[in-house]
């Protein structure tokens, strides 16, 4: 249902769906990776579908600052308020370059430095995600040709811990003895690896109960699916359980590590 769903939420769904058919217009046709300053992969997929999204927000919300991933590594770094959105146009680049479908577009609201509203769109695999807080959290299997048909969005919701251990959902390139580790302390059961912030959103969907992340991400990586998370009903902390929050412009939008759980 989309009764509860806000207006915001929808522009940002489509937003995010139209962004994805420019990556996957790219991926399509094949496209060379380059390196950045500090040496992660970009393509041309990244930086167009940046620019749309952009432009989409710039007219949408007038004035509200946009920090977005290839405006950052160009040094066009604004100054945020208590509002302002995170973007990244292709998270999951090396997914996209190896070609598994892995990657998707990612565009959240931010006040007050909680992710209130976020979009997940993983054109390659025809699901998109979105959630707004307080609210509700959704799912709808698009194509990417066509806008998508938003009254066939369906709620989901994270699930109760099985009572046989847990699915632990890991990086599919950044996964680490840190991370087996940290699990070696819950009741797991199996995992799964995914790439980019479909992670979040196995959680938030039931398919996962738990997610922890030791290596490095910065805040556009993570605010979307953090979004989608808790509108489903999830959490997303520290690993010590203190509040992960956006907005550390100090630490150049850098995260620390943290652990997302469903139920």
């Amino acid at each position: 249902m989309l009764a509860t769903a806000s207006p915001q939420l929808r522009f940002l769904a489509r937003t995010a769906h139209e962004a994805g058919a420019i990556v996957m217009r790219h991926y399509q046709a094949g496209t060379e990776a380059r390196k950045k300053t500090d040496h992660s992969p970009v393509t041309d997929a990244d930086e167009e579908a940046e620019r749309f999204i952009l432009r989409a927000l710039n007219r949408e919300y007038p004035g509200v600052a946009v920090v977005a991933e290839e405006e950052v590594a160009a040094g066009r770094i604004p100054t945020v308020g208590s509002r302002f959105f995170l973007v990244d146009p292709l998270d999951g680049t090396k997914e996209f370059i190896g070609r598994n479908g892995e990657f998707t577009v990612n565009i959240a609201e931010i006040q007050n430095g909680i992710a209130v509203r976020g979009v997940v769109y993983a054109p390659a695999k025809n699901r998109l995600f979105a959630g707004e807080t307080p609210g509700q959290a959704y799912e709808i299997a698009t194509e990417v040709v066509g806008p998508p048909d938003l009254n066939r969005l369906r709620t989901i919701s994270v699930r109760n811990a099985p009572d046989d251990g847990l699915i632990a959902v890991a990086s599919r390139s950044h996964r680490d003895k840190k991370t087996d580790e940290y699990l070696a302390h819950y009741p797991v059961k199996d995992f799964i690896t995914a790439g980019s912030s479909l992670k979040f959103c196995l959680v938030a969907a039931g398919e996962a109960d738990i997610y922890p992340r030791h290596g490095r991400t910065m805040e556009w990586d993570t605010a979307a699916g953090h979004a989608v998370l808790v509108a489903a009903g999830g959490t997303v902390t520290q690993l010590d359980g203190s509040p992960f929050v956006y907005g550390k412009a100090t630490e150049e939008f850098a995260n620390p590590f943290f652990v997302a759980r469903g139920s």
